[in-house]
């Protein structure tokens, strides 16, 4: 098995990490309950790990939540068609020793990547509410 870098992930700026004392299985079960609750559209919850398990390799636990509002995505990408390679959002859950991780892309490095507007990039910052109430933080 190859040895993580966490100093890599870490050190990523655009990318946002929040601490969850829940498993990886509670803080998902948050995360779709704070997304539905929000009257958001749950794509696909996506198990890396199962996916590495079933093919015969060693992954800790990570699943990876893909959720957003057609409402406030679709202008955004009528805008910007490539923001569809980053839409709908996602947030990547996984074991890290002694906790668990919450990470996605920050709303504003998406809205700089795609020159949004400010309209636009308000669709975008939903996600830091949604990941505080699944962490525990509060909306």
């Amino acid at each position: 098995m190859i040895s993580p870098r966490p100093a890599t992930i870490v050190a990523m700026k655009p990318v946002i990490n929040k601490a969850s004392h829940a498993t990886v299985a509670e803080t998902v079960a948050h995360l779709i309950a704070e997304v539905e609750a929000r009257g958001m559209k749950l794509f696909t919850t996506i198990d890396h790990s199962a996916e590495a398990r079933a093919a015969g390799l060693e992954l800790r636990e990570t699943k990876l939540v893909v959720f957003g509002n057609p409402r406030s995505g679709t202008p955004i990408m009528q805008a910007a068609p490539l923001a569809g390679l980053d839409l709908p959002l996602k947030v990547l859950v996984r074991a890290d020793p002694g906790r668990t991780c919450v990470s996605y892309i920050a709303p504003a490095e998406l809205a700089a990547r795609y020159q949004l507007s400010d309209e636009l990039a308000a669709g975008l910052a939903g996600i830091d509410a949604v990941t505080d109430a699944a962490v525990g933080r509060g909306a």
